[in-house]
């Protein structure tokens, strides 16, 4: 062996090996990953719709991948007669959008897999020569070529979006083991992304299973009985008009500022527009708690709404909840509404067929208020009380499976997140 090759394969034996934490039993003891530049596995696609004879525009969402402009925005941007720059982007191409988000800090990369179309030249495009690139795929869902973007571009001229040649973008580092090893682990990911896709059908399911309830449960405008009603009650007779006012008492909260919420405070508490918030719903669960004087503070009584006082829109601040616990702490921007008519029914009345009406009294345009005096006008039709309380059991026990598949679809997105950290190596471990 000569001299010259006797260097290169010492030079080939030192280069940094990456090693994932977690492999699959049949390849634990396989060699190391590589690492190589994106330009030697993938081309960028370069061909422009000179013609405009595609018409179909597309555009890469962070959260929700390459889509049709027209879906994401209900509008096209992008309009004939503009669209000869724009470049032909391919099924199974990927698409790198420089725009950056809290959910993408780089920009997003994602495949294509709704069909051809074209996108900005703002958008680099490419290909891979091997058309099972499943595994690259959920590799750009990791971080794990953050840092060479991060380290080889800088924010254009618009803070939102990160500047870097298609040389340079092209030259970016991807982490390489044996095809086999590549398909198992896009195959185990595809798997998991195909159970939390399932479950997000689910939940969606329950979703739109629970509108349509609310919309049949409750009498539609300038009617005075639902159009389905539990069949105990189907001769119960019309529902009573009445004004909110007429059958509730109004309070307002009393305030609570981020410096009174503590982990080892003493009572409860809830404040609009705090993270621990949950409107729209039942609170059955109060995480954060104060220290404040029992006295400089408006305790709930099991069974209260609340709505909130001040806001953003008017349609956010028509939201309605109902307090299922006595001495709860409620904060000065919040309108409690308490009633001897079922509280959970009330809430979801006035979140639903009444949300509307709420949000046209609300005053206001930066800064959206409601005051007791509007929502005392509100006019409802309410049943007597054994039905508002079927009815709230009803919603109550959907808005119990709704949370649990929620819960479940979290605990899925946790695991694969948990996955991707371990099955690809991390730049910053590679062994030496």
């Amino acid at each position: 062996m000569s001299s010259k090759t006797k260097k290169s394969a010492t030079m080939e034996d030192r280069k940094p090996v990456l090693v994932p934490k977690l492999r699959f039993p049949e390849f634990r003891n396989a060699q190391g990953w590589k690492s190589i530049p994106l330009n030697r596995l993938a081309i960028r696609a370069m061909q422009k719709n000179r013609d405009e004879n595609i018409d179909r525009v597309l555009t890469n969402s962070a959260e929700f991948g390459v889509l049709d402009q027209r879906d994401f925005f209900d509008k096209d941007i992008a309009t004939q007669g503009k669209l000869e720059g724009y470049f032909v982007v391919e099924l199974g191409s990927y698409v790198y959008n420089p725009r950056i988000s809290s959910t993408a800090p780089v920009g997003p990369i994602s495949k294509n897999k709704i069909g051809t179309g074209v996108m900005s030249p703002l958008y680099t495009v490419f290909k891979f020569k091997d058309d099972r690139s499943d595994f690259y795929e959920h590799f750009f869902k990791t971080a794990g070529w953050h840092t060479y973007m991060r380290q080889t571009s800088s924010t254009g001229a618009r803070h939102d979006r990160m500047a870097i040649s298609s040389d340079d973008f092209m030259a970016m580092p991807l982490p390489l083991s044996s095809p086999d090893e590549q398909q198992k682990i896009a195959e185990c990911l595809s798997s998991v992304d195909e159970l939390m896709a399932a479950q997000a059908r689910k939940v969606n399911a329950l979703k739109a299973h629970k509108n349509g309830l609310i919309q049949q449960l409750f009498p539609r405008e300038g009617e005075t009985q639902p159009r389905l009603r539990f069949p105990e009650f189907q001769g119960a007779g019309d529902w009573e008009k009445n004004k909110l006012g007429d059958v509730a008492s109004f309070f307002k909260g009393k305030g609570i500022s981020k410096a009174d919420i503590t982990d080892c405070g003493r009572l409860p508490c809830i404040r609009y527009g705090e993270l621990y918030t949950r409107y729209g719903e039942v609170i059955n669960e109060i995480i954060s708690r104060t220290d404040v004087a029992e006295a400089d503070l408006f305790l709930s009584q099991s069974n209260d709404v609340i709505i909130p006082a001040s806001g953003e829109t008017k349609l956010d601040i028509a939201k309605a909840s109902c307090v299922m616990h006595d001495g709860v702490a409620l904060g000065g921007d919040l309108n409690i509404i308490r009633t001897g008519n079922n509280g959970v029914f009330l809430s979801y009345y006035l979140n639903g067929p009444k949300r509307l009406d709420i949000a046209r009294v609300a005053q206001g345009d930066t800064v959206v208020h409601l005051y007791p005096s509007q929502l005392e006008k509100l006019a409802v039709s309410l049943p007597e009380i054994h039905e508002q309380q079927r009815i709230a059991s009803c919603l109550s026990y959907l808005d119990a499976l709704i949370a649990a598949g929620t819960k479940k679809l979290e605990v899925l997105k946790d695991h694969k997140k948990g996955l991707m950290q371990q099955l690809f190596p991390s730049p910053e471990e590679v062994k030496t």
